[in-house]
């Protein structure tokens, strides 16, 4: 049968209906790719999966929510659905408004968003409203909105977001054949370790997993509140998606730590662009920044000898490195080779970089 989503895959498991009309983009099914280079380079006896969520539609896994979210949207009559976004989830649901045929506004941070993100929101169509201040300060403008105009809130305190979201867990579960022992995630706004959690516990539920992950959430040095214990008014780091200071998941993530038995942790931009630049000549997959600090905690983690031996490692890959090239670019010293158009020169510059 032809893939449809995540919707009809996981239906009963979502709150929809047979009538319910599904908005989606064929998202879901993403690659779970184990790093058997980088498992190799790091010289610990340990197995380190990625789970790929930046081959989503709109390359990020802000789709497995947003299909949930604007599928439940529509069905409840709105004509229009509003978001603070840093970039991933303005990119999302810019694309699923469009596909539902409904307006989509948008809250971003003037300057700072990255320009893949901001792009793929201006071609589905958005609104785009920016606001001098951070995330933080759009989310809570998109809150007092919401109170006064005909509009869906689809950022991540929908609950239906979190719901399309925890599917996630059910294919690596289903991949793997049982729950790994950790799994890393990246945290901003904290409500997709907060949905893996969700995935992981309904699966063990029901007895198609005997365990669940501890669940590890790292932040950048600098957007670090779940590490500091407290809200941080002006987060500042490279990794964009993760640039936010008020988490709206706070209370939910922290409860996941307390179950699993997981914590939070903090890497600098430095080794969050390292594992970045790692991931990609090494194993072949392109990741944003923020998705890259999944990998610098694992790799931080099993260095210090927190990580066991033989231990099963899944890291979520939040979003594709296209998303933010010039962050990538900046990263690659080595110049092009230029040259004329002649045999010999091309021969040369081949034997000369062996």
């Amino acid at each position: 049968m032809r893939y449809t989503g995540l919707i009809e895959r996981f239906r009963s498991r979502l709150p929809v209906a047979a009538e319910t009309k599904i908005i989606s983009l064929g998202e879901g099914g993403t690659p779970l790719i184990e790093c058997q280079n980088i498992a190799k380079i790091i010289g610990h006896n340990v197995e380190i999966y990625v789970k790929y969520e930046g081959l989503n539609p709109t390359g990020s896994f802000k789709d497995r929510g947003m299909t949930l979210a604007v599928t439940k949207a529509v069905e409840a009559g709105s004509k229009a659905i509003i978001c603070a976004s840093t970039g991933n989830t303005s990119a999302s649901a810019a694309a699923y408004a469009a596909r539902a045929g409904i307006k989509a506004f948008v809250l971003i941070p003037q300057g700072k968003i990255a320009m893949g993100k901001l792009a793929q929101a201006l071609m589905h169509g958005a609104i785009i409203i920016q606001i001098k201040g951070n995330f933080d300060d759009g989310m809570r403008l998109v809150k007092e909105v919401a109170e006064h105009a005909p509009v869906a809130i689809v950022n991540s305190i929908n609950p239906y977001r979190l719901q399309g979201q925890k599917t996630a867990a059910f294919e690596i579960v289903e991949e793997l054949e049982g729950a790994p022992d950790y799994h890393y995630l990246p945290i901003g706004n904290a409500g997709n370790i907060s949905a893996h959690w969700i995935g992981y516990k309904e699966y063990l539920a029901d007895k198609k997993s005997q365990k669940t992950p501890k669940m590890v959430g790292y932040q950048a040095a600098g957007s670090a509140p779940f590490v500091a214990g407290k809200m941080i008014d002006n987060p500042e780091t490279i990794a964009t998606a993760i640039r936010i200071g008020h988490p709206q998941s706070w209370d939910l993530a922290h409860k996941v730590e307390a179950e699993s038995g997981g914590w939070f942790a903090s890497c600098t931009d430095a080794e969050i662009l390292s594992a970045q630049k790692l991931l990609s000549s090494s194993e072949g997959i392109f990741c944003e920044p923020a998705s890259a600090a999944s990998l610098a905690g694992v790799m931080a983690d099993v260095k210090s000898g927190k990580i066991p031996k033989g231990a099963k490692i899944v890291c979520t890959l939040t979003g594709h490195g296209l998303k933010d090239p010039d962050t990538a670019i900046s990263q690659c010293s080595g110049a092009m080779i230029n040259i004329n158009p002649v045999m010999d020169e091309v021969k040369n510059a081949i034997i000369n970089n062996m």
